[in-house]
């Protein structure tokens, strides 16, 4: 029979254990089981607006010469939109919006879009400002389809040119792997939403928990049309590198702007539209 100084040699380390090992691990567990499960929360910065039935007019007449438009996808969700006309014989530009949408705040987009002669048809996402739905990356997917097939029931698709934002380039990308377009303008993108959480969090297994992973770096090499990477050098959000990285795997042709001091949303300001007209401009 063990004598008594043992056994309480025996309970103190199994106490020890649990205190250092156990304990953190629940913990780092319960972590993960909360990101797993809040991650689209995360992902999509719905604004309050979202959801419901669809009031494209609540978002405002923000785009110059627009009309609120109402797209059905197939899947049965209602997308809420802009639509302004392109001048005769100009290109109208596809535009997919970041993570956290509110397109009726960027006035300044807009005026310089449509100064630069420009048509656009600007969408909400599905679970966005007055649309129905809950935003995934494959419902997201779904969503720009319908908005592209809107567009070539009025327009050819060499007169298409897909423009995204941030989050908005990885549904950019995905959708001009698979359609015919004349260009496609990254602005701020990202190799893969799931590198950027990786990048953040890379004490979790991001990879293995995230369900919308927005991989453009598999995608991009599958797009034929030119392309237009533009990317600011002091992005607090989506790193410069990325940039560098997704324009190194895309095809030919294709065009780099690095935009020196710029940051992740003041690129319209900084001049994007006026480096983007000539670039379509030399579009064959």
């Amino acid at each position: 029979m063990p004598s008594p100084p043992r056994k309480r040699r025996f309970t103190a380390r199994r106490a020890l254990l649990w205190l250092f090992v156990g304990l953190p691990g629940i913990a780092y567990l319960g972590v993960c089981i909360t990101i797993g499960v809040k991650q689209r929360q995360m992902l999509y910065r719905t604004d309050a607006g979202g959801g419901g039935a669809v009031a494209a007019v609540s978002m405002g007449p923000v785009i110059p010469d627009s009309q609120a438009v109402t797209i059905a996808t197939p899947d049965g969700e209602r997308l809420a939109g802009w639509y302004a006309p392109p001048p005769s014989g100009q290109r109208v530009v596809l535009f997919l919006h970041g993570q956290g949408g509110r397109l009726a705040v960027q006035t300044n987009r807009w005026r310089r879009l449509r100064e630069a002669g420009l048509g656009v048809l600007a969408i909400s996402y599905r679970g966005y400002a007055g649309s129905t739905g809950t935003p995934t990356e494959t419902g997201i997917a779904l969503d720009a389809r319908a908005a592209y097939d809107w567009l070539r029931q009025r327009h050819a698709a060499h007169a298409i040119v897909i423009h995204g934002h941030s989050l908005g380039s990885g549904v950019a990308v995905g959708l001009a792997a698979e359609v015919e377009a004349a260009a496609v303008i990254l602005e701020s993108p990202f190799t893969a939403a799931v590198d950027i959480a990786a990048e953040r969090f890379p004490w979790l297994p991001v990879r293995l928990l995230m369900v919308d992973q927005f991989r453009s770096r598999d995608l991009i090499g599958k797009v034929k049309v030119p392309v237009l990477i533009a990317h600011g050098d002091r992005d607090r959000v989506i790193p410069f590198a990325h940039g560098e990285r997704l324009y190194a795997l895309a095809r030919a042709p294709k065009v780099f702007e690095r935009f020196s001091g710029s940051d992740h949303n003041t690129l319209v300001r900084d001049g994007l539209y006026d480096r983007i007209k000539p670039f379509l401009a030399g579009l064959r």
